[in-house]
């Protein structure tokens, strides 16, 4: 069967996920998740793109990327993400084979049926990953996240993240954003609390 052709354009938000092979927990040590954020880093150096979150667990990532004109195509930049890092960890841990599951997968935000509130949404949804996974119990605790650069203006995340529009147009100003992007917190805890997630 055919693969399914991705959709490439400038001016897009994709989240993208991919998985360790087998499922298995090969980001589970924080220096190997210090290295992808650093493998990010040098992506956006190589590459112009919007970085707008991320978040590394144990066995899979999640990134979200805004492709713009003039700027690399998504599967460019994801191409270059992983392999870079699959280079890195096979050469550190002394190992040959795949390191990713399968192609990673993706779906694109302004396609949603309600993009704005799908990002704002989907940005506590990555930052609840590790609480999820109990690795964690607060999510602005969690090192491997890119939360912090929504809640603090000066927050280091390891990798400059750059605010998607949608978050801009919540005030005039990064505390009124602030605020308003809290709402989204307190109701996401108020719809899965009851499912014990948070």
């Amino acid at each position: 069967m055919a693969r399914k052709l991705r959709v490439q354009m400038p001016g897009l938000t994709y989240h993208i996920t991919s998985r360790c092979i087998e499922w298995r927990k090969m980001l589970e040590e924080e220096y190997f998740k210090a290295c992808f954020v650093e493998i990010l880093r040098k992506a956006k150096e190589k590459y112009r793109f919007k970085l707008i979150a991320y978040c590394i667990m144990d066995n899979h990532i999640h990134l979200v990327v805004h492709t713009l004109e003039d700027g690399a195509p998504i599967s460019r930049i994801v191409q270059y993400i992983k392999a870079r890092f699959a280079e890195m960890y096979n050469k550190i841990i002394g190992r040959t084979g795949p390191f990713w599951n399968e192609r990673y997968k993706d779906s694109i935000i302004e396609f949603a049926r309600d993009g704005f509130h799908y990002l704002l949404w989907l940005l506590w949804y990555l930052a609840y990953n590790p609480v999820r996974k109990n690795l964690c119990s607060d999510p602005t605790q969690y090192r491997y996240s890119s939360i912090q650069a929504y809640l603090d203006e000066h927050a280091d995340v390891g990798v400059p993240i750059d605010h998607h529009e949608y978050f801009m147009q919540l005030g005039d100003s990064f505390a009124q954003r602030v605020a308003r992007f809290l709402r989204y917190d307190e109701a996401y805890r108020k719809r899965y609390s009851i499912a014990g997630w948070v």
